[in-house]
């Protein structure tokens, strides 16, 4: 019993192959990642994501054993667009000889406003600089957000994949294949929901930026007082005009996100009387036990707690 409680605890962030497997050694930067990874090459690779369950992979710090896990692994996959700088530093650091996989390859961005502070490195370790800067545009990551979009990680992960061990080509693709149907039936599924909901109240308030393709993709607008990292803080003006915009638009779906601080979503709740009406997973998995252990888990968990609230159905 305890072997199998440890084989299946997220905190080791290891999917381990079934026996007589003899496929690749594969790191995913985070979970989302992880799972997608995980649908196309089944049982026949190893797994392991380095920012798991419930991690933020903004700001992720990554640990001596992280690194090490890129020496001797075949492929490394990553979302790109700027979403784990942490990931491009451990590879350089770690001598990864393997092949990496940009699973954005082929999206055309979506641009965001950031006008947050941020951090940078100048002149080496030790020398981490904050800065404010103005309003700039910068590549939206957060490509996952659209169902749509995702195709393009199951093509880009399955060639990678493919490359990396040709022998299991034909179970990559037969895998890939149910997975991007399921994934067709999931775009149109939510926009089936979405359409319950009249458009003047297509409105949702969350903890950052993490929704707009969602937004693009399905017709519905979202504020937010962070900017594209859940590591920016937003000044005390740009949480008033949120304020007075949820007031003088009646916007009654106000969300926390599973990696966002609580604290100025709390405050906006208090001004607006509004509650805040649930969790959503923007930009990680939860566990195996919670409500969105899979990628396809967590649009439906979101849009369950979504399409009531923009309505301002009774919680």
């Amino acid at each position: 019993m305890l072997r199998r409680a440890l084989l299946c605890s997220p905190a080791l962030l290891l999917v381990r192959p079934a026996l007589g497997q003899q496929g690749p050694s594969v790191v995913a930067s985070f979970s989302i990642l992880a799972d997608m990874t995980r649908q196309i090459g089944g049982d026949r690779i190893a797994l392991r994501a380095i920012a798991g369950a419930d991690v933020d992979a903004h700001g992720f710090q990554p640990k001596p054993s992280d690194a090490a896990a890129l020496t001797n692994a075949a492929l490394v996959i990553r979302n790109g667009l700027g979403f784990e700088g942490w990931l491009d530093r451990m590879i350089r650091s770690s001598g990864f000889k393997g092949a990496l996989v940009t699973t954005t390859d082929g999206i055309t961005p979506r641009m965001m406003q950031a006008h947050h502070h941020h951090g940078h490195d100048h002149g080496g370790a030790g020398r981490r600089h904050n800065h404010s800067v103005g309003p700039r545009q910068v590549p939206d990551p957060h490509a996952w957000q659209d169902v749509g979009l995702a195709q393009h990680y199951i093509r880009n992960i399955t060639a990678g994949l493919i490359a990396a061990d040709s022998a299991g080509e034909a179970l990559y693709r037969r895998n890939a294949a149910a997975y991007a149907a399921r994934l067709t039936a999931l775009d149109q599924w939510v926009r089936a929901e979405i359409a319950k909901v009249p458009e003047a109240r297509r409105k949702i308030v969350t903890s950052h930026d993490a929704f707009g393709y969602f937004g693009e993709a399905y017709g519905v607008r979202f504020l937010a007082p962070q900017g594209v990292s859940t590591e920016a803080e937003p000044s005390a003006a740009e949480v008033g005009r949120l304020i007075r915009q949820i007031r003088a638009e009646n916007i009654t779906a106000l969300f926390m996100e599973n990696m966002a601080n609580p604290a100025t979503l709390q405050r906006i709740a208090q001004e607006t009387g509004l509650r805040v009406r649930g969790r959503l997973f923007a930009d990680a998995l939860s566990a195996e036990t919670g409500p969105a252990p899979t990628y396809e888990a967590m649009f439906r968990h979101n849009i369950s707690l979504m399409v009531p609230a923009m309505r301002g159905d009774a919680a």
